[in-house]
Protein backbone atom coordinates (compact mmCIF):
# COMPACT_ATOMS: atom_id res chain seq x y z
CA UNK A 1 0.00 0.00 0.00
CA UNK A 2 2.86 2.39 0.67
CA UNK A 3 4.12 2.03 -2.90
CA UNK A 4 0.66 2.65 -4.34
CA UNK A 5 -0.56 5.40 -2.02
CA UNK A 6 2.30 6.73 0.08
CA UNK A 7 3.99 6.32 3.46
CA UNK A 8 1.52 8.19 5.68
CA UNK A 9 -2.20 7.97 6.33
CA UNK A 10 -4.52 10.15 8.40
CA UNK A 11 -7.57 8.87 10.25
CA UNK A 12 -9.92 11.63 11.36
CA UNK A 13 -11.98 10.21 14.19
CA UNK A 14 -9.26 7.70 15.00
CA UNK A 15 -9.50 7.18 18.75
CA UNK A 16 -11.86 4.20 18.89
CA UNK A 17 -14.43 2.17 16.96
CA UNK A 18 -14.16 2.14 13.18
CA UNK A 19 -11.48 4.84 13.23
CA UNK A 20 -8.98 2.95 15.34
CA UNK A 21 -9.77 -0.22 13.36
CA UNK A 22 -8.78 1.67 10.21
CA UNK A 23 -5.59 2.91 11.86
CA UNK A 24 -4.59 -0.59 13.00
CA UNK A 25 -5.31 -2.12 9.62
CA UNK A 26 -3.35 0.61 7.83
CA UNK A 27 -0.44 0.11 10.24
CA UNK A 28 -0.54 -3.66 9.68
CA UNK A 29 -0.02 -2.91 5.98
CA UNK A 30 3.03 -0.75 6.67
CA UNK A 31 1.50 2.72 6.61
CA UNK A 32 2.51 5.28 9.23
CA UNK A 33 -0.57 6.82 10.83
CA UNK A 34 -1.74 10.20 12.09
CA UNK A 35 -4.66 9.86 14.51
CA UNK A 36 -7.03 12.79 14.92
CA UNK A 37 -9.81 13.11 17.51
CA UNK A 38 -10.94 15.28 20.42
CA UNK A 39 -10.03 13.13 23.41
CA UNK A 40 -6.28 13.53 23.86
CA UNK A 41 -5.83 10.76 26.46
CA UNK A 42 -7.75 8.14 24.45
CA UNK A 43 -5.92 9.22 21.31
CA UNK A 44 -2.52 8.88 22.98
CA UNK A 45 -3.38 5.41 24.27
CA UNK A 46 -4.47 4.28 20.80
CA UNK A 47 -1.28 5.69 19.30
CA UNK A 48 0.89 3.86 21.86
CA UNK A 49 -0.94 0.60 21.19
CA UNK A 50 -0.54 0.83 17.40
CA UNK A 51 3.11 1.82 17.69
CA UNK A 52 3.83 -1.18 19.93
CA UNK A 53 1.86 -3.66 17.84
CA UNK A 54 3.03 -2.76 14.35
CA UNK A 55 6.30 -0.86 14.66
CA UNK A 56 5.18 2.03 12.46
CA UNK A 57 5.37 5.73 13.21
CA UNK A 58 2.21 7.11 14.82
CA UNK A 59 1.37 10.73 15.52
CA UNK A 60 -1.58 11.86 17.66
CA UNK A 61 -3.14 15.23 16.90
CA UNK A 62 -5.93 16.17 19.36
CA UNK A 63 -8.44 18.36 17.52
CA UNK A 64 -12.13 19.17 17.62
CA UNK A 65 -13.07 18.66 13.99
CA UNK A 66 -16.09 20.93 14.37
CA UNK A 67 -13.80 23.90 15.15
CA UNK A 68 -13.35 26.34 12.26
CA UNK A 69 -9.54 26.18 12.28
CA UNK A 70 -9.21 22.42 12.87
CA UNK A 71 -8.15 21.43 9.36
CA UNK A 72 -5.72 24.30 9.07
CA UNK A 73 -4.10 23.10 12.30
CA UNK A 74 -4.02 19.52 11.02
CA UNK A 75 -2.39 20.61 7.78
CA UNK A 76 0.28 22.48 9.76
CA UNK A 77 0.80 19.54 12.14
CA UNK A 78 1.42 17.18 9.22
CA UNK A 79 3.50 19.54 7.08
CA UNK A 80 6.39 17.63 5.57
CA UNK A 81 4.59 14.27 5.62
CA UNK A 82 3.56 12.65 2.37
CA UNK A 83 -0.03 11.79 3.17
CA UNK A 84 -1.26 9.24 0.66
CA UNK A 85 -4.40 8.00 2.41
CA UNK A 86 -6.97 10.10 4.23
CA UNK A 87 -9.89 8.47 6.05
CA UNK A 88 -12.57 10.81 7.37
CA UNK A 89 -14.48 8.75 9.92
CA UNK A 90 -15.62 11.36 12.45
CA UNK A 91 -19.25 12.35 12.70
CA UNK A 92 -21.35 9.81 14.60
CA UNK A 93 -24.59 10.93 16.22
CA UNK A 94 -24.71 9.54 19.76
CA UNK A 95 -27.82 11.51 20.70
CA UNK A 96 -30.50 10.68 18.14
CA UNK A 97 -33.58 12.81 18.78
CA UNK A 98 -36.36 14.70 17.04
CA UNK A 99 -35.12 17.79 15.19
CA UNK A 100 -36.59 20.36 17.59
CA UNK A 101 -35.52 18.39 20.67
CA UNK A 102 -31.90 19.19 19.87
CA UNK A 103 -30.39 22.62 20.40
CA UNK A 104 -29.62 24.57 17.25
CA UNK A 105 -25.96 24.65 18.27
CA UNK A 106 -25.80 20.85 18.24
CA UNK A 107 -27.12 20.76 14.67
CA UNK A 108 -24.65 23.40 13.52
CA UNK A 109 -21.74 21.60 15.20
CA UNK A 110 -22.66 18.40 13.38
CA UNK A 111 -22.82 20.21 10.04
CA UNK A 112 -19.39 21.73 10.63
CA UNK A 113 -17.87 18.37 11.64
CA UNK A 114 -19.68 16.21 9.06
CA UNK A 115 -19.77 18.55 6.06
CA UNK A 116 -17.52 21.60 6.28
CA UNK A 117 -14.53 19.76 7.74
CA UNK A 118 -15.00 16.83 5.35
CA UNK A 119 -14.95 19.16 2.36
CA UNK A 120 -11.97 21.06 3.74
CA UNK A 121 -10.08 17.80 4.37
CA UNK A 122 -10.65 16.66 0.82
CA UNK A 123 -9.46 19.98 -0.56
CA UNK A 124 -6.39 20.42 1.66
CA UNK A 125 -5.16 16.82 1.53
CA UNK A 126 -6.57 15.74 -1.83
CA UNK A 127 -4.82 18.48 -3.81
CA UNK A 128 -1.28 17.17 -3.10
CA UNK A 129 -2.43 13.65 -3.98
CA UNK A 130 -3.77 14.78 -7.35
CA UNK A 131 -0.56 16.70 -7.98
CA UNK A 132 1.57 13.63 -7.14
CA UNK A 133 -0.68 11.33 -9.15
CA UNK A 134 -1.36 8.88 -6.34
CA UNK A 135 -3.36 8.64 -3.14
CA UNK A 136 -6.74 7.66 -1.72
CA UNK A 137 -9.54 9.36 0.21
CA UNK A 138 -12.21 7.46 2.14
CA UNK A 139 -15.29 9.33 3.32
CA UNK A 140 -17.19 7.17 5.80
CA UNK A 141 -20.92 7.64 5.44
CA UNK A 142 -23.99 5.72 6.55
CA UNK A 143 -27.14 3.99 5.41
CA UNK A 144 -28.87 7.08 6.80
CA UNK A 145 -27.72 8.81 3.60
CA UNK A 146 -30.18 6.86 1.44
CA UNK A 147 -33.31 8.74 2.53
CA UNK A 148 -34.61 11.15 5.12
CA UNK A 149 -36.03 9.78 8.35
CA UNK A 150 -37.54 10.85 11.64
CA UNK A 151 -34.86 11.63 14.30
CA UNK A 152 -32.20 11.48 11.55
CA UNK A 153 -32.69 14.89 9.93
CA UNK A 154 -29.30 16.54 10.34
CA UNK A 155 -27.26 13.36 10.66
CA UNK A 156 -28.79 11.81 7.54
CA UNK A 157 -28.42 15.04 5.59
CA UNK A 158 -24.72 15.32 6.46
CA UNK A 159 -24.10 11.71 5.52
CA UNK A 160 -25.85 12.25 2.18
CA UNK A 161 -23.49 15.20 1.66
CA UNK A 162 -20.51 12.91 2.28
CA UNK A 163 -21.83 10.31 -0.15
CA UNK A 164 -22.38 12.77 -3.00
CA UNK A 165 -19.05 14.48 -2.33
CA UNK A 166 -17.18 11.17 -2.47
CA UNK A 167 -18.88 10.11 -5.68
CA UNK A 168 -18.18 13.47 -7.31
CA UNK A 169 -14.51 13.50 -6.31
CA UNK A 170 -14.14 9.94 -7.59
CA UNK A 171 -15.42 11.12 -10.98
CA UNK A 172 -13.02 14.08 -11.01
CA UNK A 173 -9.87 12.41 -9.66
CA UNK A 174 -10.00 8.87 -11.04
CA UNK A 175 -7.91 9.81 -14.10
CA UNK A 176 -5.31 11.42 -11.80
CA UNK A 177 -4.38 8.21 -10.00
CA UNK A 178 -6.31 9.09 -6.81
CA UNK A 179 -8.91 6.63 -5.50
CA UNK A 180 -11.96 8.00 -3.70
CA UNK A 181 -14.38 5.76 -1.83
CA UNK A 182 -17.70 6.64 -0.22
CA UNK A 183 -17.94 3.90 2.41
CA UNK A 184 -21.53 3.22 3.43
CA UNK A 185 -21.77 1.55 6.83
CA UNK A 186 -24.62 -0.39 8.30
CA UNK A 187 -25.06 -0.49 12.09
CA UNK A 188 -21.54 -1.12 13.39
CA UNK A 189 -20.34 -2.12 16.84
CA UNK A 190 -18.80 1.16 18.00
CA UNK A 191 -18.74 2.86 21.40
CA UNK A 192 -20.89 5.75 20.09
CA UNK A 193 -23.63 3.39 18.87
CA UNK A 194 -23.58 1.44 22.13
CA UNK A 195 -23.91 4.69 24.09
CA UNK A 196 -26.91 5.67 21.98
CA UNK A 197 -28.63 2.30 22.31
CA UNK A 198 -27.88 2.09 26.04
CA UNK A 199 -29.35 5.56 26.60
CA UNK A 200 -32.54 4.64 24.75
CA UNK A 201 -32.80 1.10 26.07
CA UNK A 202 -32.55 -0.33 22.57
CA UNK A 203 -31.35 -3.75 21.47
CA UNK A 204 -27.92 -4.10 19.86
CA UNK A 205 -29.08 -6.68 17.34
CA UNK A 206 -26.67 -7.74 14.60
CA UNK A 207 -23.80 -5.25 14.42
CA UNK A 208 -20.92 -5.16 11.95
CA UNK A 209 -17.39 -5.69 13.28
CA UNK A 210 -15.23 -2.53 12.90
CA UNK A 211 -12.18 -4.68 12.14
CA UNK A 212 -13.94 -6.34 9.21
CA UNK A 213 -15.24 -2.95 8.03
CA UNK A 214 -11.71 -1.52 7.89
CA UNK A 215 -10.28 -4.56 6.12
CA UNK A 216 -13.06 -4.58 3.55
CA UNK A 217 -12.68 -0.87 2.84
CA UNK A 218 -8.90 -0.99 2.43
CA UNK A 219 -9.17 -4.04 0.19
CA UNK A 220 -11.54 -2.12 -2.09
CA UNK A 221 -10.09 1.39 -2.20
CA UNK A 222 -9.95 1.24 -5.98
CA UNK A 223 -13.52 -0.03 -6.36
CA UNK A 224 -15.34 3.29 -5.89
CA UNK A 225 -17.15 5.48 -6.05
CA UNK A 226 -19.34 3.75 -3.46
CA UNK A 227 -18.85 0.64 -1.37
CA UNK A 228 -21.70 -0.65 0.80
CA UNK A 229 -20.12 -2.64 3.61
CA UNK A 230 -21.58 -6.06 4.24
CA UNK A 231 -23.88 -5.95 1.21
CA UNK A 232 -24.32 -8.76 -1.29
CA UNK A 233 -24.12 -6.03 -3.93
CA UNK A 234 -21.58 -3.59 -2.43
CA UNK A 235 -21.31 -1.40 -5.53
CA UNK A 236 -25.06 -1.28 -6.05
CA UNK A 237 -27.58 1.46 -5.47
CA UNK A 238 -29.93 2.33 -2.64
CA UNK A 239 -31.43 -0.67 -0.87
CA UNK A 240 -34.79 1.07 -1.14
CA UNK A 241 -34.71 0.26 -4.84
CA UNK A 242 -37.84 1.27 -6.69
CA UNK A 243 -39.68 2.64 -3.64
CA UNK A 244 -41.05 6.15 -4.01
CA UNK A 245 -39.21 8.82 -2.04
CA UNK A 246 -42.19 9.03 0.33
CA UNK A 247 -42.19 5.30 1.04
CA UNK A 248 -38.41 5.29 1.48
CA UNK A 249 -38.66 8.07 4.09
CA UNK A 250 -41.39 6.19 5.95
CA UNK A 251 -39.32 2.98 5.86
CA UNK A 252 -36.24 4.83 7.13
CA UNK A 253 -38.30 6.37 9.94
CA UNK A 254 -39.62 2.97 11.00
CA UNK A 255 -36.09 1.60 11.01
CA UNK A 256 -34.83 4.46 13.16
CA UNK A 257 -37.70 3.97 15.58
CA UNK A 258 -37.14 0.21 15.82
CA UNK A 259 -33.41 0.58 16.50
CA UNK A 260 -34.10 2.75 19.57
CA UNK A 261 -37.13 0.85 20.87
CA UNK A 262 -36.81 -1.15 24.05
Amino acid sequence: MTSKYGPWGIVAGGSDGVGVAFAREMASRGINVVLVARRAAVLAASADDIRARYGVEVAAVPLDLSAPDALSELEQATAGLEVGLFVYNAGADDHSAAFLDKALGAHLEMVRRNCVSVLESAHRFGAPMVKRGRGAVVLVTSGAAWAGGATLATYGATKAFNLILAESLWAEWRASGVDVLGLVLRATDTPSLRRLLDAKGGSYGALADPVEVAKEALDHLADGPTWICGSENPTGGSPFGALSRRDAVLAMSRGASASSAS
